[in-house]
């Protein structure tokens, strides 16, 4: 991308991914992406409008421009949910534009994204993801980064953390506590209770490890005693699946999910599974209700002799 930002424009994208940074909390990788869809859209239309990209040209966007934009954006393949996040990127930057000049930018702000069908969350039964706690370890060569792998799932598991959250954790949860205060995405600082089986797996973890792990550097370390490399997480997984036969969405993700879904299936309350989550919003919460129905029916459809096709 060689978009030539006007000055104005260069500085309105610099504010703005600063004010995100600053009170909203946004992370570097979130920063990055909205920079990246803001860019693409800004490069898009100096070409289509033959222009420098400044702030008179984004605020008088049209229809047409919008829609020309959107197909080229589909014309590299990008997926609907995707042009929905870029085009959620571009408003928001140019409704902060429009209030910072006094200005209208209707056409734009007014434009609706592609639809697209939200994907369901894919969990790992219980017999599964127990059998893949039990089973990561064994794809490490030493007995310290075995203890390692299974401390990392077993927090993802066992107290829904993305891998990002438990590999962020530092030498000060040693040893581990009752309860984790978790700093997820947009800065949002959450409380959540740790289970015996989680504490004793990072203990087991500590004991073995051949580093030291001073309060301010890395709980979890690799092979050289640098932080760990979360595709080092993905990669056991990736054979513990293959060696157990689970399927391809038995990601470190998904064993997250799979802390979602089965506390749900358990009676754990949406509200608070929301909490134990971070998520921001109810809705995004809800999906694993979606999931827990899901399985549901096939349960139904499996055992239930009505729902069982009659022998020929």
């Amino acid at each position: 991308m060689t978009t030539a930002l006007s000055p104005q424009l260069r500085d309105a994208l610099a504010d703005w991914l600063a004010q995100l940074s600053a009170l909203k909390g946004a992370s570097p990788l979130t920063l990055d992406a909205y920079r990246r869809d803001v860019m693409r859209f800004l490069d898009f239309l100096a070409r289509h409008q033959g222009g420098a990209a400044g702030l008179a040209p984004l605020l008088k966007t049209s229809a047409t421009d919008l829609r020309a934009w959107m197909a080229d954006e589909r014309a590299r393949g990008l997926s609907s949910r995707s042009l929905a996040r870029a085009l959620s990127a571009v408003k928001t930057f140019t409704r902060w534009v429009a209030d910072r000049e006094g200005a209208e930018a209707t056409v734009l702000l007014s434009a609706r994204g592609p639809k697209y069908r939200r994907r369901l969350p894919r969990p790992l039964t219980e017999t599964g993801a127990a059998d893949m706690l039990e089973t990561v370890g064994e794809q490490a060569r030493d007995d310290w980064q075995q203890a390692r792998d299974i401390a990392v799932v077993t927090l993802l598991y066992g107290c829904g953390l993305r891998i990002s959250e438990a590999l962020s954790l530092t030498g000060t949860a040693v040893p581990l506590p009752e309860v984790l205060r978790i700093t997820g995405k947009g800065g949002k600082t959450r409380i959540v209770p740790t289970l015996p089986a989680a504490r004793a797996a990072v203990a087991d973890y500590v004991r073995l490890c051949p580093w030291d792990l001073p309060a301010d550097g890395p709980l979890f370390r690799g092979a050289r005693g640098g932080p760990l490399n979360p595709r080092i997480i993905q990669l056991a997984m990736e054979k513990a699946r293959l060696q157990l036969g689970l399927p391809a969405t038995a990601t470190p993700h998904a064993l997250r999910h799979s802390f979602a879904t089965h506390l749900l299936s358990a009676g754990g309350d949406l509200r608070a599974i929301q909490e134990l989550l971070g998520h921001a919003s109810l809705s995004t919460t809800q999906a694993y209700t979606a999931v827990d129905a899901a399985r549901l029916m096939e349960a139904y459809a499996a055992a239930h002799p009505r729902a069982r096709p009659a022998a020929p």
